[in-house]
């Protein structure tokens, strides 16, 4: 009997990077050396005092299932953490779920908002996980285009201009992948506004709120209402990609159902990773600092060394670890661009259609890398992109 799956399935994408990552990894056992722009995770190692707290947990038997809405001491730390930062009073039992991760939090958030037909706003060039799951749910992504001479931000104006009586959500990522552009304050209260006199949900993925240089990171935790879900989690702050935890805020009845999903699903989050959460989260943060200032200054490396190539264009990112050029003037489709930097250049980035439609033109690409790679990357990469200019 073949094999039959759900029409659902069919609607499922997936992220373009882990399938660069292994033709990379697959040049590289053949000989060559490839850098690495392709993949959007930190290359630092986990804090020492976080791995600690894991192997302490493990040690004294903390190893069974929790609650499944997450451990109380964690949901309270992260409380704590959001009244510190941005003076908020979040209640740990009500609005809080801790999950596997962000991103099984923004699936749960849409399986449990988006009916079949419901509209979801959505920037593009976006994380191509939003789109996916808004399809695999029967949900229809209005695609947004973020404009490059706005600094690729989501403005009220091309929200309002695109809501319809179908509209149940509207997706933002400030600090934004695969641009780097963040929201200014003006921007997020413009959008809670908006959606607030709509009703409509404002799903906010901010995993990248604490990786922001010159401008402060303004979250919609500051606008926080029944209508909004803001995700965050560990992974790009602590550099805890492997670790696999994340959280979602929002009102009490959709936390209930969060909940409810998530124990069809895992039952609880992985317990000793919970205690290593917590040591993050209550611990000294000189680590999320000082990685900070390191992308601050990679960033300004690679910005410098991408706008000296000629026909190259580029916005200077506000945040995250990402930068966005635009290499339309060299005639390629950005897919033909990048398999052609790799196969010449020996130099993995990613395709700004990897990002959506309105990504053509573009290449991303991650500097979370070492700065003598950074430099070496971007020296094969004027070299490749000058013999094609002839």
């Amino acid at each position: 009997m073949g094999l039959k799956l759900a029409s659902s399935m069919f609607r499922l994408g997936t992220e373009t990077a882990f399938e660069v990552l292994a033709l990379a990894k697959e040049m590289e056992h053949k000989g060559f050396r490839i850098i690495h722009f392709e993949i959007g995770e930190p290359d630092f190692d986990t804090p020492e005092h976080i791995k600690n707290a894991a192997i302490d947990a493990l040690k004294a038997g903390f190893t069974h299932y929790t609650p499944s809405q997450g451990i109380r001491e964690l949901r309270e730390a992260i409380a704590d953490k959001i009244g510190e930062d941005y003076g908020v009073d979040i209640d740990p039992n009500r609005n809080i779920v801790v999950m596997p991760g962000a991103k099984p939090c923004i699936f749960a958030a849409m399986l449990a908002l988006l009916d079949p037909g419901d509209e979801v706003i959505i920037p593009s060039p976006a994380y191509p996980i939003y789109e996916s799951i808004a399809r695999f749910v029967g949900a229809n992504p209005i695609l947004v285009p973020l404009r490059e001479e706005e600094e690729f931000r989501l403005t009220v104006d091309a929200v309002v201009e695109n809501i319809t009586s179908r509209t149940k959500m509207i997706v933002v990522n400030t600090p934004c992948n695969p641009t780097g552009s963040m929201l200014s304050a003006s921007d997020v209260k413009g959008i809670a506004e908006v959606a607030r006199e709509r009703n409509i949900y404002i799903l906010a993925d901010e995993v990248y709120s604490k990786i922001v240089f010159e401008t402060p990171h303004y979250s919609f935790l500051e606008e926080f209402d029944d209508n909004i879900i803001v995700v965050d989690g560990f992974s790009k702050t602590y550099a805890m990609t492997g670790w696999r935890l994340g959280y979602a805020v929002a009102n009490s009845t959709l936390i209930e159902y969060m909940t409810k999903l998530q124990i069809n699903m895992v039952s609880c989050p992985v317990a000793f990773v919970q205690k290593a959460a917590i040591a993050a989260l209550k611990g000294p943060q000189d680590c999320v600092k000082s990685m900070v200032e390191e992308y601050r200054s990679r960033r300004d490396l690679i910005y410098d060394l991408l706008r000296k190539i000629e026909g190259v264009r580029v916005v200077k990112p506000k945040g995250a670890f990402y930068i966005f050029p635009n290499i339309s003037s060299y005639g390629l489709k950005s897919r033909d661009l990048m398999e052609y930097l790799l196969s010449e250049a020996k130099v993995a980035v990613l395709h700004g259609t990897a990002f959506g439609e309105y990504g053509e033109g573009y290449l991303r690409f991650s500097y979370a890398l070492s700065k003598n790679d950074i430099v070496e990357g971007l020296k094969r990469v004027s070299e490749a992109l000058e013999k094609l200019r002839g």
